[in-house]
């Protein structure tokens, strides 16, 4: 894992970005360049725009206007959507579900090998070599789950199966990873020891948060694009756009941040 090192390399460069759903408008003037030795926070209300930003993110959605417009992931304006998975670990709770609901009887070791096919588990069909064997157990070592490699899905819990959603796209050494309100779900103890993981994978790979949540800014975090009204409102370095002015304008009620012990804490 984690061979390639950091460096300036773009990530993200959209210039410009309008998406509509028939006659409205869902996305609007989206500008937003991530480099590769930056970690993000797109940060705002539910019905802000995120969601389908993310879209963007994964290829699931293109600008679908009239106005010229610059749409890029690692410096490349098209993909074949399992190659860009390959180079983008998308961690959402969609996917956390799917698995939850449909492969309930897949162990941890399978779960983390189903990435090297995309699939929903490991079916007979399917071949793997030793080298995926072991890179996958690698994985769960990374993780800090070799304890449950043979325990079921079905028998997990959500802060076990979480991981094993990221140990996933783990095996390809993604060279970015966008999370999607990643402690939804989470009771205390696992959202803490979640927490740990996000800020372990910060080291050694860009990660883009994508969250309406201000507990779960880590502080790894270098960028912050604050989402309103479906465009991106303000952007830059976290300590100067992250702040309470900021957050009461996004939001829309009067809110004050205040920061204990590395956590960001939000009081009304």
């Amino acid at each position: 894992m984690f061979e390639q090192q950091r460096n300036r390399d773009c990530i993200i460069d959209f210039e410009n970005v309008y998406v509509n759903y028939g006659m409205t408008t869902v996305l609007k003037n989206i500008n937003l360049k991530v480099h590769a030795n930056e970690n993000w926070v797109i940060l705002g209300a539910n019905g802000s725009g995120k969601s389908t930003l993310m879209k963007l993110f994964s290829n699931d959605l293109y600008p679908n206007t009239a106005y010229p417009f610059k749409k890029e992931l690692f410096s490349k304006d098209r993909w074949d959507i399992f190659e860009l998975k390959k180079k983008l670990g998308i961690i959402t709770n969609n996917l956390h579900n799917q698995f939850s609901g449909n492969a309930g009887q897949e162990t941890a070791l399978e779960v983390v090998l189903s990435g090297y096919h995309s699939s929903l588990g490991v079916y007979k069909f399917q071949k793997y070599t030793d080298a995926q064997y072991k890179e996958a157990q690698n994985v769960l070592e990374f993780l800090g789950i070799t304890d449950i490699s043979n325990k079921k899905v079905c028998e997990m819990s959500t802060g076990q199966l979480r991981r094993c959603v990221i140990g996933r796209s783990l095996v390809h050494n993604p060279e970015a990873f966008i999370l999607d309100e990643p402690t939804t779900g989470l009771d205390i103890k696992a959202q803490y020891g979640f927490m740990k993981i996000l800020r372990k994978l910060a080291k050694h790979v860009p990660v883009i948060l994508v969250t309406h949540n201000i507990e779960e800014i880590f502080p790894e975090i270098t960028h912050v694009a604050l989402m309103y009204n479906q465009t991106i409102y303000k952007q830059g370095r976290k300590e100067d756009i992250l702040n309470s002015k900021n957050l009461s304008e996004i939001f829309e009620i009067k809110l004050d941040l205040q920061k204990q012990a590395e956590r960001y804490i939000i009081k009304i």
